[in-house]
């Protein structure tokens, strides 16, 4: 049976400011190159800065609720994975997958989208590992770690290599409101400890770290298992 790994990509690589081309050619080739080697690929694209910057537009202008922003959140995600779809175009299924839960296509490359509200992109990464059966999930943004605090706001703030999904989750928010920062969500993290999944957090840039862990090399990041 041929490996399947689920990757959570952040928005933030594939829209930093401008849309990253650059990023999107090195990424589809990388991601091509292993499925040659006989690797099968799902992808769950998140919003990153387009959708803060859209919820934080609707924040401004009217009440909103929780469930709100998700929308957008989802509207957004969704951009992002038609984006990429277009650019593996027919080398990956030929639609964007919105409802990760499902049974999903035999295809080598799988793009999925956002289908609900209540919790973030990394929680559909969890449900594709589930339906697949893929035990890892590489998510990957533009954060190298995890660490006990956040190290913008405290240069003292401890970086971990590895972390039991325990203390990880003593150091999260136990509950998920649209728009929160943190490496990988809490609704996410519980069902990912309850399934057994091991989840990879490192930076897509640049991308000869995730090169290096496809290859089985030293990288760069934190390991929560």
């Amino acid at each position: 049976m041929d490996e399947t790994i689920v990757i959570s990509l952040g928005g933030s690589l594939i829209v930093p400011d401008q849309v990253d081309t650059e990023f999107l050619k090195e990424f589809k080739s990388l991601i091509l190159s292993h499925v040659e080697k006989g690797k099968r690929f799902a992808i769950i694209c998140g919003g990153g800065r387009t959708c803060r910057k859209y919820q934080n537009a609707a924040k401004e202008a009217t009440e909103t609720t929780n469930e709100d922003l998700d929308w957008i959140g989802i509207a957004t995600n969704n951009l992002n994975a038609e984006l990429l779809r277009v650019v593996f175009k027919d080398l990956a299924h030929t639609k964007v997958i919105y409802d990760l839960a499902s049974p999903l296509p035999d295809s080598k490359i799988i793009i999925g989208g956002a289908y609900e509200p209540g919790h973030s992109s990394d929680m559909d990464a969890v449900l594709a590992a589930n339906t697949l059966g893929a035990k890892k999930i590489i998510n990957l943004s533009n954060a190298d770690h995890v660490y006990d605090s956040d190290p913008r706001t405290n240069p003292n703030a401890k970086k971990f290599d590895q972390i039991s999904w325990k203390e990880y989750r003593s150091i999260i928010p136990t509950e998920w409101t649209s728009g929160l920062h943190t490496p990988f969500d809490p609704i996410a993290s519980k069902l990912a400890e309850e399934n057994g999944i091991e989840v990879v957090i490192m930076n897509g840039r640049p991308i000869d770290n995730l090169v290096n862990y496809l290859n089985g090399e030293k990288f760069v990041g934190t390991t929560i298992s």
